[in-house]
């Protein structure tokens, strides 16, 4: 048995963190297209709100059995503003903010803007938490930041002019940065399913309380909400609940800079949905879309 051990562990881990990250490109970069087709019977905020809503559901059954231990219900009393201000800056917010933008944006931009999360991790770590940055890192934020200002001042159709709906993209991916430190600072000694299905929980209701005042439940039931219907629920179910468990996995069997490498494959499914979608993507978006990639590879290169 101790013989075995060492040779079957480093062929099927591997593997096994492949096919992860594969399904965690696949569906976080279908995201995008995912919020377009949505928002064919909804509104914006209804799909921000609903598909926390329906992220919540799925994690209903572990919260459940969670709520029944005793030192996971002591953690998160001692832990419920740390949870709290989670929730609302890395689920709430984001998710309102990408759903207003991908009313207007092509989902292949929104995509390539959203890569921009790793880099506002290290601002905000810098700036607030007391991290060091290496100048490579410097080099790269740089980077990122100029490719992210030609997607910015660039509208859908390539003429010149500021795209306030990807600086809402951008505020998301601030928010997302700004989340990941909280997350380490506060919430790291958490087991990840523990910390992840109760930032839902604190999103969830959140969420529903929008929801209450709107037609939302209305528009669920009409025959005509099928597909779009479907797309809501796939982002919250498994964009929203079931890849976040896949992510805290492939750290687990890989290495947080090996899960971190998704970054450069959401862009691209991203970008492959947009063309199949028949939208028109213009040479400075490209060039942007680059300069992007390139400096992440850069922050993220050992």
């Amino acid at each position: 048995m101790t013989v075995e051990e060492p040779v079957v562990l480093p062929q099927k881990r591997p593997v096994l963190a492949w096919v992860l990250l594969c399904a965690l490109a696949l569906v976080w970069g279908s995201s995008f297209i995912l919020i377009k087709r949505s928002l064919g019977v909804f509104p914006p905020e209804q799909v921000g709100a609903g598909r926390l809503v329906f992220a919540l559901l799925f994690f209903m059954p572990f919260l459940a059995r969670q709520s029944q231990q005793a030192d996971i219900r002591l953690a998160v009393r001692h832990r419920w503003v740390a949870l709290l201000a989670s929730a609302i800056i890395g689920f709430v917010i984001p998710a309102f903010l990408f759903a207003q933008a991908g009313a207007h944006l092509n989902s292949s931009l929104a995509g390539a803007l959203n890569s921009l999360s790793p880099l506002f991790t290290l601002i905000l770590g810098a700036v607030f938490f007391g991290q060091s940055l290496k100048i490579r890192q410097v080099a790269g934020i740089l980077l990122g930041l100029g490719g992210s200002l030609l997607l910015v001042f660039f509208s859908a159709t390539g003429s010149f002019q500021i795209n306030g709906y990807a600086i809402l993209v951008v505020i998301a991916t601030v928010c997302y940065g700004l989340n990941t430190n909280l997350i380490g600072r506060y919430l790291s000694h958490l087991p990840a399913l523990v910390s992840t299905a109760w930032l839902f929980a604190f999103a969830g209701p959140i969420a529903l309380l929008t929801l209450a005042p709107t037609d939302f439940f209305a528009r669920v039931v009409d025959a005509h909400a099928n597909w779009s219907l479907w797309a809501l629920v796939t982002l919250g179910v498994f964009g929203s609940g079931l890849m976040s468990i896949f992510f805290n996995r492939v750290m687990q069997l890989a290495s947080p800079l090996f899960a971190a490498s998704v970054t450069y494959l959401i862009p691209i499914v991203a970008l492959m949905w947009g063309v199949l979608d028949g939208e028109t993507i213009y040479a400075v978006q490209f060039a942007g879309m680059g300069v992007c990639l390139l400096g992440i590879w850069l922050v993220n290169k050992s």
